[in-house]
Formats: C-alpha cells, structure tokens, sequence
C-alpha cells in the first residue's frame, strides 16, 4: 500500500465515524497527496479522543512513519554543544531523534484541536498519531481535573522519532502583562520538564519556547527564564542532562545565540 492508499483509508475513516465532520469536508480521490495529507491532519486535528480500530493504527503508523522520516531527522551526535550540556538548534523539533521533546501543551492536555493550526501543540499531535490523544484523555480522566501551570507529564512519542514527549503548561499572558508569578510558573514548567526527565532517566531534552506565540510571553524574557533555569537547575542537581533549545523562528535564534554567548551575567553562564 503507497502513501496516498493509506491517505484515502484513513481520509474515509475518519469521515465515516463522525457524519457531523463528514458533511464539512469532501474526500476528492483525484487531489493531490499534499492536499489530502493537510485534510487528514486537520481530521486528526479535531477529531475527539475515541478508539480505532487495530486496521486504522496499523495504517496510520505506516503512513506516519514514511511521512515523518522523508524528512532528515537530527539527533544529538549532528549538534555542537554551545555550553557544556547545552546545545541550540532551529528547525521542527518533530525532526529530532533525542529521549524527549518538550510540548508547549493547553490546560486540557489534549492537543490543539483546530485544523491544520500552525502551532507545536497541533504538529507534535498530527505527526505522532492519535494514539498520543488517547494517552493524554486517559491521564486527564486519572487526573480528574485541568493540567496545572507549570508541572509536567511524560507520554511516549509513537509515530515521532523521539522516544517520550514532556508536556507542559506554561503561563498565559494577557492585558496585564508579565508579572512575577508568571514569570515564576514558566521557569517551573522548565524545571518541572527537567526533574521528570532525569526521574525517567533521560539522557537528552528539547525544549521548545514555552508560552511565546499563543500564549504572549515576550520572546527575549522566556528566553532568559529558559536558560536561567536550567543553569539553574544544573547547579542544583549536579544533573548531566543534555539540553537542547530548539527554535523555529529566526527572532529566537538570534536571542538565544546572544544570551548563549554572554560571560559575565550570573547564571546564565555559569558551568
């Protein structure tokens, strides 16, 4: 079976279990595979946490796993560290082959439910197959409650070539701006991401930038929270972790390179 065989079985799945979605979307046999992978992610995208059938995994993982690796993916050894046991990269962090990646999660721990959003919520979800859905909604119900600002929870990855992903719920900002509460829950949500790490005993962790984009925080601020906490962090622990920063944006590079390179602010620098 070629990837666009498996498109149309999953495309008519996914229609075929909810006539509500069935009646907003068309499956066109004759579109393109780009076209028909955007509307099978956007069908993942909002479809609700139920189970499938083993015929849909098996396809779906097939699919996922051709389509995520007909990109290179990066694991630690293609790095150079910037700091010892810290290292930066840009690029989709669902390309890299480490021990975890980090999820900038919303408060449900269900990933992004709009179709086709451009958000790391929604990519780390769609390219991981809906088995990672299923792993959160069980939690949440163990839970019996939202997912608190600032801890973490680790599931496996699946279809990623990572094997775990971190989730996390960073702060939220909004008129009132940044205050030092929110500035306090984004270095937990790090430290939180870190200590679950080395309890599970991971070698290698990637964070995204935590609540910049959706959630307003200022890119240079979460930046020095971000490295302030794992310098941090390291200190306190003696941990031999190693830290991936991953950026998307070129802003974001180009604040971490500055603030990476700084020798004389505290902590920041220290080894």
């Amino acid at each position: 079976m070629n990837q666009e065989t498996r498109l149309d079985y999953l495309i008519e799945y996914l229609l075929n279990e909810n006539p509500n979605v069935k009646n907003l979307w068309i499956h066109d046999k004759s579109a393109s595979v780009e076209e028909k992978t955007a509307l099978f992610r956007a069908l993942c995208n909002v479809r609700k946490p139920e189970l499938v059938s083993e015929e849909f995994l098996k396809i779906q993982d097939a699919f996922l796993t051709e389509w995520n690796n007909e990109r290179k993916n990066i694991s630690l050894s293609d790095l150079e560290n910037v700091q010892p046991q810290l290292y930066l990269w840009q690029g989709d962090i669902t390309r890299l082959a480490v021990d975890a990646i980090v999820n900038a999660a919303n408060s449900e721990l269900l990933g992004c439910t709009q179709a086709n959003h451009d958000c790391i919520d929604n990519l780390i979800h769609t390219r991981a197959g809906v088995q990672l859905r299923l792993d959160c909604d069980e939690m949440m119900k163990k839970q019996g409650r939202k997912e608190a600002v600032g801890k973490a929870k680790l599931t496996e990855a699946y279809n990623l070539p990572s094997k775990y992903v971190i989730h996390t719920v960073g702060p939220y900002i909004d008129e009132r701006g940044i205050t030092a509460l929110k500035e306090q829950l984004l270095s937990s949500s790090y430290y939180s991401c870190l200590a679950l790490a080395d309890k599970q005993e991971i070698h290698t962790i990637a964070f995204c930038c935590i609540s910049t984009g959706e959630f307003n925080f200022p890119n240079r601020q979460a930046a020095e929270i971000a490295i302030q906490t794992v310098k941090e962090y390291f200190q306190n622990t003696q941990s031999t972790l190693n830290v991936i920063f991953n950026v998307f944006k070129d802003e974001d590079l180009q604040i971490y390179q500055r603030l990476l390179k700084q020798k004389n602010r505290g902590l920041l620098c220290s080894n």
